[in-house]
């Protein structure tokens, strides 16, 4: 549980900061994404989802 509050911890870190250095960034991102079709948006959230899980995996692995 430790392990999860803490890479949830990192999330938010990581994302504040991003907010806080670049927000109009943001906003085109959000733009660009918003234009892709919905199956494009939901296979690049396939994607990050299994490099999310390897990365995991990869980290399990080795610790």
């Amino acid at each position: 549980m430790t392990e999860l509050i803490r890479a949830l911890g990192i999330v938010l870190a990581v994302e504040g900061l991003v907010f806080a250095l670049a927000p109009r960034r943001i906003e085109q991102a959000l733009a660009l994404i918003a234009a892709l079709p919905v199956e494009t948006r939901r296979l690049l959230g396939l994607g990050a989802l299994a490099l999310g899980v390897a990365l995991i995996a990869l980290v399990g692995a080795r610790g």
